[in-house]
């Protein structure tokens, strides 16, 4: 007979709240170590409770080397992040943005007077504001393009890294008696 689902609310019963506590987080420290021992896999679980006191489970003697390694893969996304926005923000800086463009023509508007100006001239403007208007599409579509072929690597990688997991998971998994 299986139980039935238990309504994820806070427990009011403050007994009943610290039994429930310690039973779970025995529960969670369990499937730490059944998941660190069938996958190979280094892990540390921290855990606080209400009254802020710490319960933690680590791999072996292992918890400061998961931490620094932690802190190293968190600098490292942080550092790859930072490049490609620094990166991103040089390709923007030759784009003008529609205010500059604006005032540009307002600029070359107003310098010519356009009431004045004969059709040639009018032309001469016309074809400056649209070749313009032809580099900042090309240059948006030049970054759009780079945007998504970086996210396409990144999503190949990820592909890749996935299928590594899962080929070292199927072959570190014990053998599994599926009828049960």
């Amino acid at each position: 007979m299986g139980r039935g689902k238990v309504e994820l609310k806070r427990i009011e019963d403050k007994a009943s709240r610290q039994v429930s506590f310690t039973k779970r987080r025995n529960g969670l420290m369990k499937k730490a170590h059944e998941l660190s021992v069938l996958c190979d896999v280094d892990l540390a679980v921290f855990v606080f409770s209400g009254k802020n006191k710490l319960y933690e489970f680590s791999t072996g003697n292992s918890m400061p080397e998961i931490l620094r390694r932690y802190e190293d893969h968190k600098h490292a996304d942080e550092a790859v992040r930072k490049s490609v926005r620094e990166e991103l923000m040089s390709q923007y800086r030759d784009v003008r943005t529609a205010d500059e463009l604006t005032h540009m023509i307002q600029g070359h508007l107003n310098e010519r007077k356009v009431q004045q100006a004969n059709l040639t001239e009018l032309c001469q403007l016309e074809e400056q504001t649209d070749t313009i208007l032809q580099q900042v599409r090309t240059a948006k579509t030049q970054l759009m393009l780079g945007v998504v072929k970086n996210l396409q690597d990144e999503q190949k990688q990820l592909r890749q890294e996935k299928q590594l997991m899962e080929r070292d998971l199927t072959n570190k998994l014990p053998i599994m008696d599926l009828n049960n």
